[in-house]
């Protein structure tokens, strides 16, 4: 993993691909004479410098893209590079201009340079600074200085009014001073940028004469761009609108300006507001800042930075070598000594004292409602010394459930209110808020502040905050419980139970998403002396840590561990351990210890066990008897957990109940026990559990064939499992979302996620996930009528050991894919063997899916007197199940037979149906195979029809509904795990599919 100190800035913006485009479509109509302006707008950090820097970038190059021509001359910090050089005058600290004054670049045509080829653009930038302010003219001075020779060519009195405005700092009121910043700007002879930084800073004068150059600048090949910081100041006028968008098509992005700061933006400017990135532009900007970073210390970035560029940008540049590799805590602030955090220190400096106690209370509670605030607030302190605040754009007011109540505009700004303040003013703010927050819903609020202000002894504080903690939900709001427990935690002496709350801070953290946070607080019980019981919980945190983030192997050891500790004192939570440990032992493959934690489980019970609890034994009796091949024997176990099932309130019952279904058969069952679990695990926010609830609903869903539900599924559970640092959930996703692109015949995404999951099953001792991937890359083979290939990949489903690719029960799903492989090379002894295995699961079943299936194999294997029989009894299985897509597998594979045996008339019958159906799925290399097999039957195949919304596959849905949402081709490529080639080729095949040229047009089509 790289070092921090091998940062460097990305070269790609990412997130910002509408503006960046619409922007360079504003420089191709100013090369042909009609240029414009625009406003950047966005608070600090969102890239607004940076969007100058790219698009001057763009403007200095000649068309065809090369480079400099010329030297540099320049001085004092102003560059004028010639010819269509580099951007100029970056002279001085964090890309500013030198001294404050601008710099060109490029030379006019017929310029400099003297050859009278087409250049690239005069490119001119100048940053305002408070410093000049209040200097009239210094930011012409600074802009228009590199192209001061051309003021001979301006009419004598506007020559002479704009040299006493750059020379002497003075100029008469009236236009002729405008009108020389605008005739100076065209009269240069070619195509002119003018980027003006922090407009908020720039002198009034200086900004009013460049607000009417910028109205004026139809037909004429210049091009003004201002950034002006958002949230300076009370804002007037829309935004967001489309009316002034520049060459339009920018929908959300652009509108009419209003104010920020003391500066009056023009409403007849067309703005972009330039707000913080979404989740997946974030999470890729911090994957090129530091490659390789752990999911969960990105996720942490990500939380601490709020989609601020700057702000990811400087926490990347913060992390040590042990946060890097994910050893050490990431940071839970921004960098104090970093940019955003000065700036908006020198912001608040600004505000009176009391608006500045005032906010502090805001800091110390996010939660705070405006009524609240009012009764904490010292008497002489009323609300209205928020007004200074507010006009400045430091909080805005907002709705909320409990009422109405103020907000920091930019989130990260609480963290400097917070941080800058004194541990005595930090004291009298908690106990103001401590001594207002009564009611029975703030008990936890309350007690959180009592702590921090130290209101009282140190022991009964931290046993009301335990005892607060204890009873909070998990979507109690501030504080976070695991943040409570910690904090008791250090206000306790005694060091057992200090013990015991840092393990229920751990557990709480774990269900938060945080395990490194939840590891951290683990590690401190080390220097402590604990009880047995306290050591068991502990064990059990880190085996559940283990079995979603760890090793396998090591999940099982700590969770065996755990339930021995609690089998004497808590035989119920004993046999949860165990089928946690179950679990792991079913991720790594390893069978044989699975029928060991069973056998152990079973001599916990007892007869007079409650529901509950013989629920919990049935499921482990029935699985421990699937696994050991006793179908038969463990229908009955698993009915009973059936039954029992209604009696399930937790998404993990509800999850056993699920995998009872799933192993009888009852694919309806089991997937609304799922889809229960889910909903259960989001009602609770329990986020983290989403992740993992989601593969059993995935596993559900595999049989019915819901690709388009089963894609959904997976990518919310990848992404989920990514931002709450749970990789083994990660690989069985990107396992399930292989096999979804090898339905589809997408062959490159099928390979790059089933690579992912095969690494991640090495890392962690997954052999599902290993196993889904080969599973997933033997589909893709078959369905390219690569026989040989697919039954390879096969055979290494049944291997052993971590990471080996190998999985029992995937060996068993994927029979059907196997015996048509091993049929197809002439291994057909090898492939009846395979198929006893899956005749004995499918015997025990009720499912008419499975059992088709399973016919369809015998028939493969059958002789020409046997297969068309048997092909028919497996399509009436099929017409009582829901699995189209395996229903149009044995339509191929029997009019492929009947064409064979010669009879073409009976085999179009049944591949035009498996044709229609592979078309509606979008499975490309199955139509292929169907198309080819009708040539065969003498048919003239038609080409695939274009359609509507309906016809498009699974993938491309979702791809068209991502991109429908605003998204980029890197952003849907970082969601979908996808490479951006293969993102576009997808928009190619919708465009085409839905008869449509644009993202326009798609977003009317999907709203």
């Amino acid at each position: 993993m790289p070092s921090p100190s091998r940062f460097f800035p990305p070269r790609v913006l990412y997130g910002r691909d509408a503006e960046q485009d619409a922007l360079l479509r504003l420089l191709d109509a100013a090369r042909g004479g009609s240029g414009g302006a625009a406003i950047l707008r966005g608070a600090r950090g969102t890239g607004k410098s940076a969007l100058l820097d790219v698009v001057a970038d763009h403007a200095s190059r000649r068309p065809d893209g090369t480079g400099v021509v010329d030297g540099t001359r320049g001085g004092r910090g102003i560059g004028v590079t010639g010819g269509t050089g580099g951007v100029g005058g970056v002279g001085g600290p964090e890309g500013t201009n030198g001294n404050g004054r601008g710099g060109a670049t490029g030379g006019p045509i017929g310029g400099p340079t003297g050859d009278g080829r087409r250049k690239g653009f005069v490119v001119l930038r100048v940053r305002g600074t408070e410093v000049e302010s209040r200097l009239p003219y210094a930011g012409l001075h600074g802009l228009l200085r590199p192209i001061a020779d051309r003021l001979a060519a301006l009419p004598a009195s506007q020559a002479a009014a704009l040299t006493g405005a750059l020379e002497l700092g003075a100029a008469e009121d009236g236009l002729v001073l405008p009108a020389a910043v605008l005739n100076l700007l065209t009269a240069v002879g070619g195509p002119v940028l003018a980027c003006v930084d922090d407009v908020h800073h720039l002198d009034a004068p200086s900004r009013e004469a460049l607000f009417f150059a910028a109205r004026r600048l139809a037909g004429e090949p210049v091009v003004l761009l201002f950034g002006v910081d958002d949230g300076t100041g009370g804002g007037t006028g829309g935004t967001g609108g489309t009316a002034n968008a520049v060459n339009a098509g920018n929908t959300g992005h652009a509108g009419h300006a209003g104010h920020a700061g003391n500066t009056d933006v023009p409403g007849d400017i067309p703005v972009f507001e330039l707000g913080v990135l979404g989740s997946d532009a974030a999470r890729r900007l911090v994957d090129d800042l530091v490659p390789g970073l752990p999911d969960d210390v990105r996720a942490s970035l990500l939380q601490v930075a709020r989609g601020n560029p700057l702000a990811l940008g400087e926490l990347a540049r913060s992390l040590g070598p042990d946060q890097v590799s994910g050893a050490a805590a990431p940071p839970e602030t921004l960098p104090r000594n970093g940019r955003l955090w000065r700036a908006y220190a020198e912001r608040l400096a600004r505000l009176p004292a009391g608006t500045a106690d005032m906010l502090l209370l805001l800091a110390a509670d996010p939660d705070l409602e405006t009524a609240t605030l009012a009764a904490a607030a010292e008497p002489e302190c009323a609300l209205s010394a928020l007004e200074p605040a507010e006009r400045a754009g430091v909080i805005v007011r907002v709705a909320a459930p409990g009422g109405d109540r103020y907000d920091f505009r930019e989130p990260a700004m609480r963290e400097v209110v917070y941080g800058d303040a004194s541990l005595a003013r930090r004291r009298v703010a908690h106990r103001l808020l401590a001594g207002v927050l009564g009611q029975d819903h703030q008990r936890l609020r309350r007690a959180w502040h009592r702590a921090a202000a130290l209101d009282g002894p140190a022991g009964p504080l931290a046993d009301e905050l335990a005892a607060a903690a204890s009873a909070a939900g998990s979507q109690d709001g501030h504080p976070a419980p695991y943040l409570a427990f910690e904090r008791a935690a250090e206000l306790t002496a005694h060091g057992d139970l200090k013990a015991a709350r840092l393990a229920a801070a751990a557990r709480r953290a774990w269900h938060a998403g945080l395990p490194r946070r939840a590891r951290s607080l683990l590690s401190r019980l080390n220097s402590l002396t604990v009880s047995e019981e306290v050591r068991g919980q502990a064990e059990l945190i880190r085996g559940n840590l283990e079995l979603r983030s760890g090793k396998t192997a090591s999940a099982g050891d700590d969770l065996m561990a755990a339930a021995e500790s609690l089998a004497g004192r808590d035989r119920e939570q004993a046999v949860r351990v165990l089928i946690r440990a179950g679990e792991a032992s079913y991720l790594a493959g390893d069978n044989l210890r699975y029928l060991d934690i069973a056998r152990r489980a079973e001599a916990l019970r007892r007869p007079d066990d409650p529901a509950a609890v013989q629920l919990m034994f049935e499921y482990l009796a029935g699985t421990a008897a699937t696994f050991g091949g006793r179908h038969r024997q463990a229908a009955g176990p698993l009915r009973r957990v059936l039954e029992l099932a209604p009696l399930a309130r937790t998404p993990s019952v509800l999850i056993w109940a699920g995998v009872a279904g799933m192993l009888l058969g009852d694919d309806v069952q089991a997937v609304r026990l799922c889809n229960r679990a889910v909903e259960t695990a989001r009602a609770r926010g329990a986020v983290s559990t989403v992740a993992q609830v989601l593969e059993f609903m995935v596993q559900a869903e595999i049989w019915t064939g819901r690709y388009a539900s089963i894609t959904a599924n997976a990518v919310e559970g990848l992404r989920l499992a990514q931002e709450c640092g749970r990789p083994n959930s990660a690989g069985q996703h990107l396992g399930w979302l292989a096999l979804t692109a090898a339905v589809e015949g997408d062959e490159e995404t099928c390979a790059i996620r089933a690579a992912g999951a095969i690494e991640l099953a090495g890392a962690h001792g997954l052999g599902v996930a290993g196993a889904l991937g080969n599973w997933a890359l033997a589909h893709a083979d078959l369905a390219a009528g690569r026989h040989a290939d697919a039954a390879k990949r096969l055979r290494a489903t049944a291997a052993r050991g971590d990471g080996a690719g190998g999985h029992p029960v995937v060996q068993v799903l994927s029979t059907p894919h196997f015996v048509e492989a091993a049929a197809r090379t002439g291994d057909r002894e090898e492939a009846r063997q395979a198929l006893r295995v899956l005749d004995r699961w499918v015997g025990s079943t009720r499912s008419p899916d499975r059992r088709a299936v399973a016919t369809r194999c015998h028939a493969l294997l059958a002789g020409p007197g046997d297969a068309e029989e048997r092909y028919q009894a497996a399509l009436e299985l099929h017409r009582q199940g829901f699995s189209e897509f395996e229903t149009a597998r044995t339509q191929l594979l029997f009019g492929s037979a009947l064409r064979r045996n010669r009879r073409p008339g009976a085999a179009r019958e049944h591949l035009h149906s498996a044709l229609e159906t592979f078309e509606r799925f979008g499975a490309r290399r199955w139509a292929e195979q169907a198309r080819a097999e009708l040539r065969g039957a003498g048919e003239a195949v038609r080409t695939p029809r274009a359609g509507g919304v309906g016809r498009l596959t699974a993938q491309q849905y979702q791809i068209a509904r991502i991109v429908a949402d605003g998204a980029t081709n890197r952003e849907v490529a970082a969601l979908l795990y996808l490479s951006p080639r293969t993102v576009e080729h997808h928009l190619r095949n919708i465009f085409a599919r839905l008869d449509i040229r644009s993202r326009v047009e798609l977003v009317r089509l999907m709203s």
